[in-house]
């Protein structure tokens, strides 16, 4: 199989960096333009205190110091480049230099060289915050894929209480990834079949892989990309034409969804019954009304029916058996079975929390 083309990435960022989310406190632009500000007031400010004692000051050139000349004196003096041409002569204008010039020459380049301080101040925070993710990582799910089906799978994870520093998004679009960074996700910017990609994703490290990419051959090889990386992780991959579904099974993937084939159905049932159509999107939503929820069999439903259980349980899960509810091999249940079963929003956390 072809290694499929990604979307060109924009912007300049290379291939596999990784950017954590932070509050952007003040847009660079505004900062810059306030010390620009600051190093005119300060350059004034020097002007003006040599125009009120002009008198102690003389010119190399015609002995007097004019408005242009305070502006030069005062120009080369903040830049330190000093040519002598204009000098202090009396007691009080090197005094004033000493004691208000010279700080505000220090004040000066303080301002000019802050912002190049600040970028190196940045850089290095960013560095120890990216090792201190990486070792503090792990068990966390990587979503491969910020688009409609990936924002909607973590809107359900997020709804269960999966916290946002526990996912990280690989996409190859750098303004996909800003967003998610916007969103307070963890983002890696770059092509997700890659496996030095999903090694800066530490996907290794993984609880769980959401493989929700636009195009089924690039879900395929993404993957088995990740499969190879973790053989432990959930991997859960979705694809739009159904008969690719078993080639993503083969390729590593605990669970494969048909979004196309599902749309369709889900289509096919509200035109013969809207309500119905309503309650099955209610259904998938997780948090409102009614959720679909896999848990355990607790120690007290052990041994009875499934019709027994204080839940409307829909299916068991006995090893890699799925069994439906009126299926007789169904009952009795077992301490070790799974059960899939219909709850109220309100009850379907605690029952999240039991079933891990």
């Amino acid at each position: 199989m072809k290694r499929p083309r990604t979307t060109p990435i924009r912007g300049y960022l290379p291939s596999g960096q990784v950017k954590l989310p932070r509050r952007i406190v003040e847009h660079p632009l505004r900062q810059v333009a306030l010390r620009l500000a600051l190093a005119f007031l300060v350059l004034v400010l020097t002007v003006l205190i040599v125009l009120v004692d002009r008198d102690g000051y003389k010119d190399g050139l015609d002995g007097h110091v004019s408005v242009l000349d305070a502006v030069y004196y005062a120009t080369v003096t903040l830049s330190t480049t000093g040519y002598g041409d204009i000098v202090p002569v009396t007691d009080t204008a090197r005094l004033i230099n000493i004691l208000i010039v010279t700080p505000l020459r220090v004040i000066f380049l303080i301002i000019l060289v802050g912002t190049t301080l600040e970028v190196l101040a940045e850089r290095t925070r960013q560095e120890w915050r990216q090792k201190r993710w990486r070792t503090a990582l792990r068990d966390h799910t990587v979503v491969v894929g910020f688009g409609t089906k990936g924002r909607s799978a973590l809107e359900t994870l997020s709804a269960t209480g999966l916290k946002k520093d526990q996912v990280v998004v690989v996409d190859p679009s750098s303004g996909v990834i800003d967003l998610a960074n916007a969103d307070g996700f963890t983002g890696v910017l770059g092509d997700a079949t890659r496996s030095d990609v999903l090694r800066r994703a530490q996907v290794q490290k993984a609880a769980q892989v959401i493989v929700a990419t636009q195009r089924d051959d690039t879900a395929v090889l993404v993957t088995l990309t990740a499969r190879q990386l973790n053989k432990h992780a959930k991997i859960v991959a979705a694809v739009r034409e159904e008969e690719n579904a078993p080639l993503l099974r083969q390729s590593g993937a605990d669970a494969v969804i048909t979004s196309a084939s599902a749309a369709g159905r889900l289509l096919g049932m509200s035109v013969l019954s809207p309500s119905t159509g309503t309650v099955l999107e209610g259904l998938i939503q997780r948090g409102t009304g009614l959720d679909i929820v896999e848990r355990p069999v607790t120690k007290t439903e052990a041994g009875r029916s499934v019709r027994d259980t204080d839940d409307l349980v829909v299916s068991v899960l006995r090893g890699h058996r799925l069994i439906a509810y009126d299926d007789p091999e169904s009952s009795p249940l077992q301490l070790t079975d799974r059960v899939i079963t219909i709850v109220r929003a309100a009850d379907s956390a605690d029952a999240a929390n039991s079933a891990e």
